[in-house]
């Protein structure tokens, strides 16, 4: 793929993008193509993703200023850069991974502890120095039933299925729906602030791709308080790479408090299973009805046609066909250069509330918005890709990273995509009170 048809992949996604969240045609013009590729190496179009993705929030939060792509690709890897306390943490479990089967090859992810605890129960051991062999003599369909049976996580790696994908891509990359059109609320800011100022956000999500999301809408702004349940506690690392300038505090969702919290808030960004969210009060329909005014921003794994499963990026790679794709050797599965299915849903699912809170200034109404991981597979398996990924280059990290002092921890992180502004450094996770 040449770097001209490279440039108009991206500049197709934000176009396109950009119309789904109802911005003014000719919008792009804001937003020039990169100077040179975002060095994400790959044979899909990931950097082309990156700088769509990246580039829908500069349009509709006013950014003028071009982006370095080098900065979006550290970003996108921003793992890579993270250092607490002077050390790079351990950010992969041993037990997730590629495991040949008899017949393939299986996707796991046992991050969590109560992962971890159910792939080990399926599949009859009990450390991890022992999944080779179990998963040598188990077929793969044989291995993910029995880990999924027992509450754990695994995909079979399997081909991209285009038709399948085609499908998925004749909806919008972006649903937005608008409800309740006389609703409105005011919005607490100044003429001179951030485009957030004065912006409550809600935060209900965890892992990646919600806190990416989170994090931007804070760096343009906006008050945000994530809300994480007491009894599943966050990694470190995994907080300290996108918590930046949220408040953090632990609450069960059923409390009385979450009401009161959503009836103050302006937007709630939801990053659970859609099944969890109906078990707890929490779906988005629900949310409209007893909340009018509120931008409601939702995302998901697998969609809402799988209300029940849950997934992760790796996962979702490997379920979708990008894995194979992405094979380094046309036997063992490979994968992108960077969690890009989940930095990408961040960056998108921000532009949409960005976006979004416009339109409820000038519309008035209750606005929905939702994704999930597996349309951004399928949209990127869509985009020109090429026969051979382009060399690595190295890129000097020295002038895209910060350091922070949080909770007496020095945390060194990537600075923003977002050319101009400055992260605000992360809070202790679940440090703060559940209050406005």
């Amino acid at each position: 793929m040449s770097s001209t048809s490279s440039a108009d992949a991206a500049r197709d996604l934000l176009e396109r993008v950009l119309g789904e969240l109802g911005a003014a045609s000719g919008a792009t013009t804001d937003h020039p193509a990169p100077p040179h590729p975002v060095p994400l190496p790959s044979r899909l179009a990931t950097g082309d993703l990156a700088w769509a993705s990246v580039g829908a929030v500069c349009v509709v939060a006013g950014i003028r200023t071009v982006p370095d792509p080098d900065r979006v690709a550290l970003v996108y890897r921003s793992d890579r850069l993270l250092m607490i306390g002077g050390e790079a943490p351990s950010v992969w479990s041993p037990l997730s991974g590629f495991w040949r089967t008899r017949d393939g090859w299986v996707r796991t992810h046992g991050n969590y502890p109560h992962h971890a605890e159910g792939l080990l129960r399926g599949l009859g051991i009990r450390v991890a120095d022992r999944m080779l062999e179990a998963m040598a003599e188990r077929t793969s369909a044989e291995a993910v039933a029995a880990i999924t049976g027992a509450g754990g996580l695994a995909v079979a790696v399997a081909s991209e299925v285009p038709a399948r994908d085609a499908a998925l891509r004749r909806g919008p990359l972006l649903d937005v729906r608008r409800t309740d059109a006389s609703s409105s609320r005011g919005i607490r800011s100044a003429p001179d602030a951030l485009p957030l100022t004065g912006v409550r956000i809600l935060d209900l999500t965890r892992v990646i791709a919600g806190p990416v999301c989170t994090r931007t809408l804070a760096l343009l702004g906006a008050d945000v308080l994530r809300i994480d349940p007491p009894h599943l506690p966050e990694p470190v690392w995994q907080h300290d790479d996108t918590g930046h300038g949220k408040r953090t505090a632990l609450l069960d969702a059923r409390s009385a408090v979450m009401p009161d919290l959503l009836s103050a808030a302006d937007v709630v960004v939801l990053g659970y299973r859609p099944s969890s969210l109906e078990t707890l009060g929490l779906s988005p329909d629900l949310l409209a009805a007893r909340h009018p005014g509120l931008v409601i921003a939702e995302l998901s794994a697998w969609g809402a046609e799988h209300p029940d499963r849950a997934g992760f990026d790796s996962l979702v790679q490997a379920e979708s066909g990008i894995a194979v794709v992405e094979s380094p050797d046309g036997e063992r599965p490979g994968a992108l250069p960077a969690q890009a299915l989940d930095h990408s849903a961040g960056y998108l699912l921000a532009a949409s509330v960005v976006a979004l809170l416009e339109r409820r200034r000038l519309e008035g109404g209750t606005w929905q918005v939702r994704t999930s991981l597996r349309r951004i597979a399928a949209e990127l398996l869509g985009m020109p890709r090429r026969e051979h990924p382009e060399p690595e280059r190295t890129i000097d990290p020295a002038p895209h990273t910060a350091v922070f002092d949080v909770g007496g921890r020095t945390v060194t992180t990537a600075r923003p995509a977002l050319p101009g502004l400055e992260f605000a450094a992360p809070r202790p996770w679940g440090g703060d009170q559940p209050r406005w």
